[in-house]
């Protein structure tokens, strides 16, 4: 006859506690340090390293700090350029450093083009982080569903992500922003949808790789259902990967909606950087910082994030940092 103890047990998801016992008392040997980490229940000490790990890398960090001070000036810009930043404010072609009041000069059409260059900020950086956060919870799901049960469910996931890869990403935005009306929220969705085969096939691959772990079997005999397995137990121990791929989707999708914008294919209520250097393309000849300005600020963002994504790397990879 089962103790009131054991029926407990079976009847509600174990705590941390219990999974740690009952993975210590199969085994039956002393505690395993690694089953303390495996299950979710290491201390503030391994994350602390990996903070130390990732603050001593000065590319990771002066990455980092770049993309506050982007993310901080892009906010700030309603308050530092209140109005619309598409507004004719000077004459145009007013060079960069000839008026203090356009530090970086206008465009064309006397356009600010520090105005357009933080609101554009606003636009890049919130697609780029909408549309990956959009691909990580689809690409999760389907990921999640086809690493642990297998079988069919993973037979057709795996078909449909190579269904999507057969066709190049950007060449598939393109087709369904042009169907669609061009707008920042169908810009969005469509690069979120081209994008979550990335995460579904690294997500897989990292559920395949844990869900036969110890303490996943563990969980398992003390009654947990397949949703208590997959978002406690396997998913936290297999984001550290998941992460590092993020900060360099956000990357690609600045540059995808850049792309866009560049062929008239984004939002044309919108500012973005895209969409400064395509309308500045004409002109390189005679006023290059037009295109030059909101390029280099592509290019220093992309950059940024791939540092961080390295320094992520090294901090969250534990063959990388396991003698640090």
């Amino acid at each position: 006859m089962a103790r009131p103890a054991d029926r407990r047990s079976l009847s509600a998801p174990p705590n941390r506690t219990t999974r740690i016992h009952a993975i210590m008392s199969d085994a039956n040997t002393s505690p395993d340090p690694s089953a303390f980490v495996q299950a979710g229940t290491g201390s503030a000490n391994p994350r602390f390293r990996r903070l130390k790990i990732f603050a001593r890398n000065p590319s990771a960090a002066a990455g980092a700090a770049f993309l506050l001070v982007v993310a901080g000036l892009a906010l700030a810009a309603p308050i530092l350029f209140p109005g619309d930043p598409l507004a004719i404010v000077a004459k145009p072609f007013i060079w960069p450093g000839q008026n203090a009041g356009f530090p970086l000069g206008t465009d064309a059409l006397g356009h600010d083009v520090l105005a357009g260059l933080l609101h554009g900020a606003r636009i890049s950086l919130a697609v780029g982080l909408a549309a990956t956060a959009g691909s990580l919870f689809l690409g999760i799901l389907v990921g999640a569903a086809a690493g642990y049960f297998g079988g069919g469910i993973d037979d057709a996931a795996t078909r449909v992500v190579e269904l999507f890869q057969t066709i190049p990403n950007f060449v598939l935005l393109v087709v369904i922003v042009a169907i669609v009306e061009p707008s920042i929220t169908t810009v969005t969705v469509a690069m979120a949808l081209i994008m979550w085969p990335t995460v579904a096939r690294l997500t897989r691959a990292e559920f395949r790789s844990i869900r036969e772990k110890d303490f996943v079997m563990a969980a398992r005999s003390l009654g947990c259902g397949p949703g208590w397995i997959i978002f406690r137990e396997i998913l936290p121990n297999a984001l550290p990967p998941i992460v590092v791929t993020s900060s360099v989707m956000v990357a690609s999708a600045i540059l995808m909606e850049s792309g866009l914008s560049f062929m008239g294919l984004g939002d044309p209520n919108a500012v973005s950087w895209g969409s400064m250097i395509g309308a500045g393309r004409e002109l390189i000849r005679t006023a290059w910082y037009l295109t030059a300005i909101p390029g280099l600020a592509i290019v220093l963002t992309v950059l940024a994030l791939n540092l961080v994504g390295d320094g992520l790397n090294d901090a969250l990879n534990p063959r990388l940092n396991s003698g640090r």
